[in-house]
């Protein structure tokens, strides 16, 4: 492991030459500066200190072969501490940082070298301390070239005629050999596998962040100059920022008139109306879609790897492979956001009952439905008219078996390789077969309702069926599943808990399983109360039949009964009490079990 990297250390100077050289490239730089600015003022307290600010940790990227002889020197790109060196530049060369709504902000620190309580004499700067002339506003002064450190202490000591003469001289002194204080490096070589760099990372990192694939990948993909790397990241922080916050778009029209000329702005301008929380994508989620769709390929890491210009079989690097890739991952972004595609396959999602987000466990298997479905589009063997059909089923296999949950990266690299080498109807088929056969439905899955969690896969693709299939909530004739699915103080008790409490003294693993939750109108349930499910079940039924108003607006035997069927509630619920209750969560299970299977059928 000792061989893959070296230590090192560098001056703050030295460190901000290297950035402004473009030696060393901070991938970060054009993305939200998520550090408040009083940890910009501690950091300089700590440097201006001598006390340790951890370790920066640069990785080189590989050089390249170029077609026709010759090498091109990869690039150094720093993956750990960009924050840290972004504040450095923010307070010390007071350049200006993105905030959360990349907007361009200045961070200033300013400096009291007339302190004497051991409180820091660095502060935010605020307009009392502007108007103080015991402070210096803005650090940054002093780092500036041409700096004439004699003309700014003199010009202090004259607006503060009471100030300790030489004092002040020390402290603007300590101030600026920030300048010379040693930062060090971790130098990682450009041969070391992601694996082995992330282990490093871990490691030396004291709060064990992980490093994520697409964190190598978005450093690797903005500190490419050559194939306009810088302007794709931005691309694809600026759509994941629209999708969540489509105002946004306000601020980017105005401020980076660079980006609005380019293909990105015009593919993503349509986010500026979007209200869709669905499917909110993050950058790792754009780069595995774009990357599984284009590349036939699921691991990241191997994107980095392709990227840098990696020859898997001669195991060295050069730059067609590197242009091919980029050429391919830039056109699989630009897929990704498009509006047609993007809409249309949230639209298969919706339509599959998944109306709210809420609804959504899984953002990998979102993911890998919105990869089927860009590949599916260019399958001669399934018409336009089936794609969405087989995406929804698709996902809602995913969601039911936990298909993507966890560490999924390499379940879909199997997957995308197979559809690849076999053809998607030949691997879909045998996929279903083997993970949704007999055996799931009428055991596997109503053993997977034996749960207390509203977010399991049987749950939510059971409310999907009621949602798809247009079901009313419990005791209702026209209020919807659908309409109050986002609000979760309408789901409640079958076998009210306070019942179940007094009845067998129940604890809450076995009165909040999910098949005791119905969609339930709240003043309903506060009518229903603590009572035996079988007696107010059974008054239901009684003024339904007499068409007298009971909880809601159903009038008629066969009208509820139609409601408890779309719900899922056992036929002998009218004859219930305590001593039932295991054999209806059971009965109940089975049910809604069958329910996900006709859906799914349907689909």
């Amino acid at each position: 492991m000792q061989d893959c990297y070296s230590v090192t250390t560098y001056s703050v100077q030295s460190i901000l030459g290297l950035i402004d050289s473009g030696d060393i490239a901070i991938p970060e730089i054009q993305r939200p500066f998520v550090w408040d600015a009083t940890k910009v003022r501690d950091l300089i307290d700590s440097l201006y200190n001598g006390y340790p600010t951890g370790y920066l940790i640069t990785w080189k990227n590989p050089d390249v072969k170029i077609k026709g002889g010759g090498t091109s020197e990869g690039k150094t790109v720093l993956i750990d501490g960009q924050q840290r060196v972004t504040a450095i530049t923010a307070a010390l060369a007071g350049r200006s940082v993105l905030n959360e709504d990349y907007e361009l902000k200045r961070i200033k620190i300013a400096f009291n070298p007339q302190q004497l309580t051991k409180d820091s004499p660095f502060e935010v700067l605020t307009p009392i301390i502007e108007k103080d002339k015991r402070w210096i506003s803005d650090v940054s002064t002093l780092f500036q070239p041409g700096f004439n450190s004699y003309s700014f202490i003199t010009e202090y000591i004259n607006a503060n005629p009471d100030c300790n003469q030489n004092l002040v001289s020390a402290r603007i002194g300590d101030l600026q050999a920030i300048a010379a204080r040693q930062l060090g490096v971790i130098q990682i070589n450009a041969d070391c596998t992601i694996d082995e760099v992330t282990d490093i990372f871990i490691r030396i990192n004291s709060k064990g962040a992980v490093l994520s694939q697409a964190d190598f990948a978005m450093s690797k993909i903005a500190a490419d100059e050559i194939h306009g790397g810088a302007m794709l990241r931005k691309a694809i922080d600026y759509y994941c920022h629209l999708a969540v916050k489509p105002e946004f778009w306000s601020v980017l029209s105005t401020q980076d008139l660079e980006y609005m000329s380019t293909e990105y702005a015009a593919k993503s301008e349509w986010l500026k109306n979007d209200k869709d929380d669905i499917y909110d994508p993050d950058y790792n989620d754009m780069l595995r879609v774009a990357f599984m769709f284009k590349f036939g390929r699921g691991k990241l890491a191997d994107l980095v790897s392709l990227l840098s210009g990696r020859d898997f079989a001669t195991r060295d690097y050069k730059s067609e492979i590197a242009d091919e890739s980029f050429e391919k991952l830039n056109d699989g972004v630009l897929r990704f956001m498009n509006e047609n595609n993007f809409k249309d396959f949230v639209l298969a999602i919706r339509s599959a009952g998944f109306t709210s987000s809420s609804l959504i466990s899984s953002q990998g298997a979102l993911n890998f439905a919105y990869n089927l479905y860009l590949m599916l589009r260019e399958d001669s063997n399934i018409s336009a008219t089936d794609v969405k059909r087989y995406v929804q089923r698709w996902y809602v296999m995913s969601i039911l078996t936990g298909r993507y949950s966890g560490s999924s990266e390499s379940v879909m690299d199997r997957d995308i390789r197979r559809i690849t080498e076999m053809g998607f109807l030949q691997f879909y088929d045998e996929i279903v077969k083997a993970n949704l056969s007999e055996s799931f439905w009428e055991a596997a899955l109503p053993q997977n309702l034996v749960t207390t969690s509203t977010r399991t896969g049987g749950w939510l693709v059971y409310v999907a069926s009621q949602i798809k299939e247009a079901d009313n909530t419990l005791f209702t004739n026209g209020v919807k599943v659908s309409d109050v699915v986002a609000s979760i103080g309408d789901i409640h008790h079958i076998f009210p808990k306070d019942f179940l409490r007094k009845e067998i003294n129940a604890p809450q693993r076995l009165y909040n399983q999910v098949a005791n939750y119905a969609y339930l109108e709240k003043r309903i349930n506060i009518k229903i109360g603590a009572r035996r499910p079988g007696d107010y079940f059974s008054e239901a039924l009684e003024c339904a039949k007499s068409g007298a108003p009971y909880f809601g607006n159903i009038y008629g035997e066969e009208s509820l009964l139609d409601n408890l069927s779309q719900n899922c509630i056992p036929k002998d619920i009218f004859n219930m009490g305590a001593e039932d209750y295991e054999r209806f969560l059971n009965e109940r299970r089975i049910l809604m079990a069958n329910k996900i299977k006709e859906y799914f059928s349907a689909l």
